[in-house]
């Protein structure tokens, strides 16, 4: 029979290390179980294991795994190729945490989540998650083997919650942390959903005029004879060009989006279009607003929960999306773990505004840099919320007076053509 050595925490939440014998890791776990431990390490002590012994544990797991209730029996539904994505990964840390906000372990939460939840996508994640528990896996090892849901901070901010037994505190600021991202990504959807409306409509009405009234327009206009004043000759060949050659624009700009959408794909193309949108003033200002609440965000998560500065710096700046900004971030960490201060290596990268950077550098001689980060935090999610209000009414506001103006001009140029046909009749 072979032998496990462990390591694991008891009720007080004191560390524990010894040896047992058991006949495959899932009895081992379940030993330490009934004598009140939570193991964080489990391995077997001759250090090897064949595939044979891996083969009959997974065989014992499968056979001793709770059957499923018949009516959440697998639906054709549930067998779908698309495999869990980052859009279970909140939910299933919501409903996780509930479970052992009630008193369960984490394993036996993610068996009952795996019994319970009807959602397809999600309920696959809990049953792979559950197995890799039932063979005595970590809760942040079964994280680590689905990177399509949790990100390298997620399991690392797990694994810190297991080693220091505070797994509840950990995934009540994980929740907070991933709810205020999915809000402020609504919140971007919802006031940038007016300005679109308004440009579709704008469009709607500008095309409707080129191509279907203007024509007419002009047949009556030239079938009355005449010369046509400026404006009105400017909008007839306008819309005569866009006739002509609206298709081939439109072609034109297809292969162009293809091109660069291709470009973009590879790293030197995404690194020149994030440098090139940064040199654009509207995009400039949302990019380096949500990446400094980003960044500040993610490091006080996650030294709020025991991972150190440098880990927390590199897995902070991981989480930056536009790659130039993501490359002055780099540098930072650099200098930091060469041991400049905090506060003077964000300052070089010159996308933290300087009063921010005073109050960083407060936090650093104070010791309080979790919660002066958190401050920063808030502090840049009023000002982004105070831009986007700002960005959208200025974008409808030109949009309607651009749209206001051109079928104002559209006005003007039949009206005008009006007259003067008519004055050549009367004289």
């Amino acid at each position: 029979m072979p032998a496990f050595s462990y390591t694991a925490r008891d009720a007080s939440g004191s560390v524990t290390t010894g040896t047992l014998d058991a006949p495959s890791r899932r009895d081992a776990l379940r030993r330490l179980q009934t004598r009140g431990l939570k193991p964080t390490r489990l391995d077997e002590a001759s250090g090897t294991e064949t595939a044979s012994s891996r083969s009959r544990q997974r065989a014992s797991a499968a056979s001793v795994r709770p059957p499923l209730p018949a009516s959440s029996s697998p639906s054709p539904a549930t067998t779908s190729t698309r495999p869990p994505g980052p859009t279970e990964r909140l939910p299933f840390l919501e409903a996780l945490a509930d479970l052992v906000r009630g008193g369960l372990s984490a394993g036996e939460a993610v068996r009952l989540l795996s019994l319970r939840v009807q959602q397809p996508r999600l309920r696959s994640l809990c049953a792979a998650l559950w197995t890799d528990l039932s063979e005595g896996q970590t809760l942040s090892a079964a994280f680590a083997r689905h990177p399509a849901v949790f990100d390298g901070q997620t399991v690392n901010l797990i694994a810190a919650g297991e080693a220091t037994g505070n797994l509840r505190d950990v995934l009540e600021r994980l929740i907070t942390h991933f709810t205020d991202q999915k809000e402020l990504r609504a919140k971007l959807a919802s006031a940038m959903a007016y300005p679109i409306f308004v440009c579709l409509l704008a469009g709607g009405v500008i095309l409707f005029f080129l191509f279907f009234l203007l024509p007419r327009l002009r047949g009556l206009l030239t079938s009355l004879g005449g010369d046509l004043p400026w404006a009105t000759k400017l909008l007839v060949n306008g819309s005569e060009f866009l006739i002509r050659y609206g298709l081939l624009g439109v072609i034109a700009a297809v292969v162009g989006a293809l091109a660069f959408w291709q470009w973009r794909r590879t790293p030197a193309g995404r690194l020149g279009s994030d440098e090139l949108a940064l040199r654009l003033p509207l995009i400039s200002g949302y990019a380096i607003r949500a990446t400094v609440l980003n960044f500040a965000h993610t490091l006080a998560v996650l030294l709020e929960n025991g991972i150190t500065t440098a880990e927390a710096l590199r897995l902070a700046e991981r989480t930056i999306g536009n790659e130039a900004l993501r490359a002055r971030l780099r540098d930072a960490t650099d200098r930091v773990l060469e041991g400049e201060a905090l506060s003077t290596a964000l300052g070089r990268t010159g996308i933290f505004a300087p009063l921010l950077l005073d109050r960083l550098s407060v936090s650093e001689q104070t010791g309080s840099l979790a919660p002066g980060l958190r401050d920063i935090a808030r502090t840049c999610r009023t000002e982004l919320d105070r831009w986007l209000n700002t960005f959208t009414a200025g974008i409808s506001t030109g949009v309607l007076v651009f749209a206001f103006s051109f079928v104002g001009f559209i006005a003007y140029a039949i009206v005008s053509a009006v007259f003067q046909v008519s004055a050549s009749f009367r004289f």
